[in-house]
């Protein structure tokens, strides 16, 4: 049997939270592409991964004019030619801090890498995560990433996750259907907890996984909700508040670390590592 995924601490992942947001609020308020407040993120995300024993590489692009970067991180061993990627954007619009788009995605991710290391997991398949730029211009960081993998290393992707908004303050759970498999895990996991799931609609085509899918990589992900409203069957099902959006901070100022609903993170974030842990074993 597969060694049981752990349960992530909800307070190490809003610890990171804490830092992006920290991180805005002393770089005019935003973590934006070509923005000091973006590297500033990312900078934060490798020293945690590095001296977490990952292998990391800046992989920079252009874009507007402006340098760009995804951050690249390879936990060593697992089989190379089957590799799991867990990725989310780092970015924020220039608008606002983007603690939930996607600090949110961007933290759960980090902490299920973390995880991986403390664990000393020694997974059957190769563990990769990315934390992508420029996702708000247009998903130009992931795909200057899928476009740059030879056809031979694209074939090497056996599933690729994707976490844009995990936090959502009047949250959803909604689960991406591109692929049987994926999709199955995470279902199972939420199954499991009684926590009723949605198929994802309002991102399809939106966010990383696109560029993947379109190479022909199965994709799966999570999403709690953006500027869709939630209907009074929805609220019924998971609380909250019907005829409201799933996020009313959605690409505001308003997208602060008050803007986090913690249940939904803490769920999500070990739906990650759940995931991460079943796919690679």
């Amino acid at each position: 049997t597969a060694l049981a995924a752990p349960d992530i601490p909800v307070a190490n992942v809003k610890a990171h939270l804490t830092q992006l947001q920290s991180i805005a609020t002393a770089n005019s308020g935003n973590r934006a592409h070509g923005r000091p407040g973006y590297k500033a993120s990312l900078d934060y995300i490798k020293a945690k991964l590095d001296a977490a024993g990952f292998t990391t590489t800046v992989q920079q692009f252009t874009s507007g004019g402006a340098t760009g970067y995804n951050l690249i991180a390879d936990w060593p061993g697992g089989d190379t030619d089957n590799v799991v990627f867990s990725g989310a954007h780092l970015d924020s619009v220039s608008a606002g801090p983007g603690i939930n788009d996607n600090g949110s995605g961007s933290a759960g991710v980090l902490e299920t890498a973390l995880a991986v290391s403390r664990a000393g997991l020694k997974p059957t398949k190769h563990l990769r995560f990315g934390w992508w730029g420029a996702e708000e211009l247009g998903m130009v960081g992931s795909r200057y990433y899928v476009n740059s993998l030879s056809s031979a290393n694209r074939a090497r992707i056996d599933s690729y996750l994707n976490f844009d908004m995990i936090g959502s303050p009047n949250p959803g759970y909604f689960v991406y259907d591109d692929d049987a498999r994926i999709e199955s895990v995470f279902k199972d996991f939420f199954a499991a907890k009684g926590v009723p799931t949605e198929i994802e609609t309002e991102g399809d085509g939106r966010s990383d996984h696109a560029p993947f899918k379109n190479a022909g990589v199965p994709v799966g992900g999570l999403f709690s909700g953006a500027d869709y409203i939630k209907s009074a069957a929805q609220a019924q099902k998971w609380g909250g508040t019907s005829g409201q959006a799933f996020d009313r901070c959605y690409h505001r100022s308003c997208d602060t670390t008050s803007n986090i609903n913690d249940t939904a993170l803490d769920r999500n974030t070990d739906a990650i590592a759940y995931a991460v842990w079943t796919l690679s074993s």
